[in-house]
């Protein structure tokens, strides 16, 4: 007799943004050897690419529950996290058009209510766990899932905006304006900046989707259940 079907996690979507986001970190970033160049002892860009790996590594692990109504629920936050993921994309784009045109504040209020609704959908995956009975404890591992899709597609739209200004600047290759006081450049102020935003992205985003999932799961009145990861 065969076994029925598994119901999919989108593991394979989440291992895959991750590790294109790591490819196109490592072509913005090439050659290699001049990274340590970068501020921090080469940290400003080393930092991102081992988050990126530690991320491939967390999805394989959340990704391989096996109980069918766990993995029911990770691929629901998944989907969720592909449309926190559109919120964020969006945030950067504004957020780069308003640096081009230097716009007052009217963009920053966009870009906060932005990732307010990303933040908001990700605390959903929490309160629909919840709700269909597990722990808040797995419910904020669904937030952590969702938050991960979401915050691996902001990354590569972020990576994306690099090679666009890298393109409107004088040298497409920021590493040939690095001598000296390079860093005052705008193409390696702007990569700087780039990668600065890719590892807050990384590091924080988790722990404000994990804090607010598990608000909001707590709202969902989980009963005792048998069903963990």
């Amino acid at each position: 007799m065969s076994e029925p079907s598994r119901q999919p996690t989108l593991r394979t979507l989440v291992i895959l943004l991750a590790l294109v986001d790591l490819a196109l970190l490592g072509m913005r970033l090439w050659p290699w050897q001049d990274v340590m160049a970068l501020p921090g002892n080469g940290a400003t860009g080393i930092d991102p690419a081992i988050t990126l790996i530690g991320y491939a590594g967390l999805a394989f692990w959340i990704g391989s529950a096996r109980e069918q109504p766990s993995r029911k629920s990770l691929f629901s936050a998944a989907w969720l996290g592909v449309l926190a993921g559109m919120f964020l994309v969006a945030q950067v784009v504004v957020e780069t058009q308003g640096t081009a045109q230097d716009s007052p504040g009217g963009l920053d209020r966009v870009r906060i209510a932005l990732l307010a609704g990303a933040a908001v959908v990700i605390a959903l995956a929490g309160l629909r766990t919840a709700r269909a009975g597990f722990t808040i404890g797995f419910s904020t591992v669904c937030s952590l899932w969702a938050s991960m899709a979401a915050i691996l597609m902001g990354v590569a739209a972020v990576l994306g905006e690099t090679y666009r200004g890298a393109g409107a600047a004088a040298s497409s290759d920021a590493w040939k304006q690095y001598e000296g006081l390079a860093l005052g450049s705008p193409a390696m102020q702007d990569l700087v900046h780039s990668l600065d935003t890719i590892t807050g992205f990384l590091l924080i985003g988790p722990l404000i989707g994990c804090l607010a999932g598990s608000i909001f799961a707590s709202f969902g009145k989980p009963h005792q259940s048998s069903l963990y990861l």
